[in-house]
């Protein structure tokens, strides 16, 4: 009988979850996760959960209001970072993860209620985890970005004393260069055979928003204008080279933290061998004794 009440309350639930879906006109589930393939630039296949939630935030999206100020710094950040958002349903899919984490206070209170605050908590840090991912990633790009850095001055130094074809030089650089680079590379190259190149070099500055570049792009803004930036570059190849050393030298301070454990666990790994032979032996003498 209980099985029975079981069913029925299940395919009542779902009938009910469609009939809402369908006066509500949400999209299927294939829908869904297309238009949430399309906003996640990697393979990765979008979970349903994910789908759900991308869903509801579309529809929340529309009742969220931003000023003109902060909409357009969040939105120049999405199209840097690579995710293809509005800012209403960026802010609003925080929103309705961390509200549906939320919901489960609702059977903690009923249930553990010890474990209500440590789901509202956890709300709370998936909100600014959420919230901040568009930043996360937008460092990420910009660090990756600014490691080839050096590479690319050192080769426009050394295309300078031949050329000064500044597309030349970019489409060349582009051939051997990293994924965040290139792709950042092929909008500027196609921004700048349709428009002014200086604008279009200005234009990516603004998105990446890094010291570094600023100071490769001052550099190509002079070659476009004339100047002789020859020794301009090498001064920059020059500085480049030494925060690459000290970036290098700061990941070289990470790692014998990391070599400690493996180290330690080598340590006792020998050691619990020498115990097992000292053992055996004194077993099987013990053994041969009697």
């Amino acid at each position: 009988m209980s099985g029975l009440l079981f069913l029925f309350g299940l395919f009542l639930a779902l009938g009910l979850f469609f009939l809402t879906a369908s006066l509500l006109k949400l999209p299927t589930i294939g829908a869904a996760k297309a238009m949430l393939g399309t906003v996640k630039q990697d393979k990765k296949v979008a979970k349903t959960i994910e789908t759900y939630l991308m869903t509801v935030s579309v529809r929340i999206a529309k009742h969220i209001r931003m000023d003109e100020y902060k909409r357009s710094r969040i939105s120049n950040i999405l199209k840097a970072s690579g995710m293809n958002l509005t800012p209403e349903v960026y802010q609003a899919y925080a929103f309705v993860k961390s509200g549906a984490i939320l919901l489960g206070v609702i059977p903690c209170v009923l249930l553990l209620p010890l474990l209500s605050p440590v789901v509202v908590i956890l709300a709370v840090l998936t909100y600014f985890k959420e919230s901040q991912k568009a930043d996360e990633r937008l460092k990420a790009k910009r660090d990756e970005i600014e490691g080839e850095l050096p590479r690319l001055v050192a080769t426009i130094e050394q295309e300078l004393k031949s050329s000064r074809n500044v597309i030349g030089m970019l489409e060349r650089f582009k051939e051997n260069a990293g994924s965040a680079l290139t792709g950042e590379l092929d909008v500027l190259l196609a921004d700048m055979r349709s428009s002014n190149y200086e604008a279009a070099l200005t234009r990516f500055e603004a998105r990446l928003n890094s010291p570094m570049l600023s100071d490769v792009v001052r550099g190509l803004i002079g070659v476009l204008r004339g100047d002789d930036s020859a020794v301009y570059f090498q001064m920059l190849a020059h500085d480049f080279k030494h925060l690459e050393l000290q970036r290098l030298k700061a990941k070289a301070q990470k790692i014998p933290p990391k070599i400690r454990v493996f180290s330690f666990a080598m340590l006792m790994s020998f050691l619990i061998t020498y115990l097992a032979i000292i053992c055996y032996v004194a077993v099987t003498s013990l053994g041969g004794m009697f």
